[in-house]
């Protein structure tokens, strides 16, 4: 064995893991990407130290069925098993991870080319906000308190626009144009920016946060980010789950979820109210259409009013009206 192959077998799976991450920042994959790998591929290492297994070489296609089966057996704190969404999150970044370091020749051949994902249910969204909800939750907001109005402006934005909570998170100050009623999403999910509309009432309370309150938070004219914490620093996607879901549970709503609930209470509202799915797709940042159609299957407005007017049974029935209507 060469000299330069043996310091290569010698490194770690947390000495490659980081540089495999480094390679994808370099590549510009996004921030909340490579961590969400980090933290998927150190459960794999632990997994792999209980066993005795420390370099990339000592795994092959056997052990990572053996992962795999892991995952499948394992159970929350709740009892629960992992769902097929968490499992194929888990699995997702050994394949790039392993093809990788094919790549880079420190492995022969790469153990995860025939790793099978859980296949992943075709669920539609389990709960929605109707529109009283929504202002039932909107209403739950103290504007005289302490972060009132930026918490205001921000669950508002989310229900105008529909943007995903990492998303909102990232705005800046110059990505909301006031006059054109435009927000400017940069480096969505893909890394893709795009344009979109915002609402009239959203930017009333935006007007009203950035007017009277933003300038007075601590650090605030030290950063260009839109939302931010007391320290003048941009809130984590996390934070911004745990202070919707706070004014969510004040509202008395016991339904799962929380900035999501937003989005897809606003896609189903809208297509009921008639605007075009290919707008939704863009609305929402969908790379693929068929990602934007669940919500067709969501949307029961509709399909209500056809079923009313077209099935057979109803036909029959208004038939039979008239015909008593004539004997009448």
């Amino acid at each position: 064995m060469s000299e330069s192959n043996s310091l290569t077998n010698s490194v770690s799976l947390e000495v490659w893991s980081a540089r495999y991450l480094m390679a994808r920042r370099l590549k510009n994959y996004s921030v909340l990407s490579i961590d969400g790998d980090r933290r998927d591929m150190r459960k794999f290492i632990r997994w792999c130290h209980e066993r005795e297994l420390y370099y990339p070489q000592e795994i092959t296609p056997p052990i990572l069925t053996r992962y795999r089966r892991y995952l499948f057996q394992c159970r929350k704190q709740d009892g629960q098993p992992l769902s097929q969404r968490t499992q194929r999150a888990y699995l997702v970044p050994l394949r790039g991870f392993f093809s990788w370091l094919t790549r880079e020749k420190v492995l022969h051949y790469n153990p995860a080319s025939e790793l099978e994902l859980p296949r992943m249910p075709y669920t539609l969204p389990q709960h929605l906000l109707s529109t009283d909800e929504v202002e039932l939750i909107l209403n739950h907001v103290d504007i005289t308190a302490p972060l009132g109005l930026r918490n205001r402006a921000m669950l508002e934005t989310l229900y105008s626009t529909g943007i995903r909570r990492q998303e909102l998170s990232q705005l800046a100050i110059n990505d909301i144009d006031l006059d054109q009623g435009m927000v400017m999403v940069r480096q969505g999910k893909g890394q893709k920016d795009r344009r979109i509309p915002i609402g009239d009432r959203a930017l009333f309370w935006l007007e009203q946060y950035l007017r009277d309150q933003r300038p007075y938070i601590r650090h605030a004219n030290q950063t260009e980010w839109l939302f931010i914490s007391t320290n003048g620093l941009p809130l984590h996607p996390a934070n911004l789950g745990v202070i919707v879901r706070r004014y969510i549970d004040a509202a008395g709503i016991e339904k799962v979820g929380c900035c999501h609930l937003f989005r897809h209470s606003m896609a189903t509202a809208m297509l009921e109210n008639g605007a075009d799915i290919r707008f939704i797709q863009q609305m929402l940042g969908h790379a693929d259409l068929k990602s934007t159609q669940i919500y067709t299957q969501v949307s029961n407005q509709a399909l209500k009013a056809v079923h009313s007017k077209t099935h057979p049974a109803k036909m029959q029935r208004k038939a039979t009206d008239e015909e008593k209507n004539e004997d009448e």
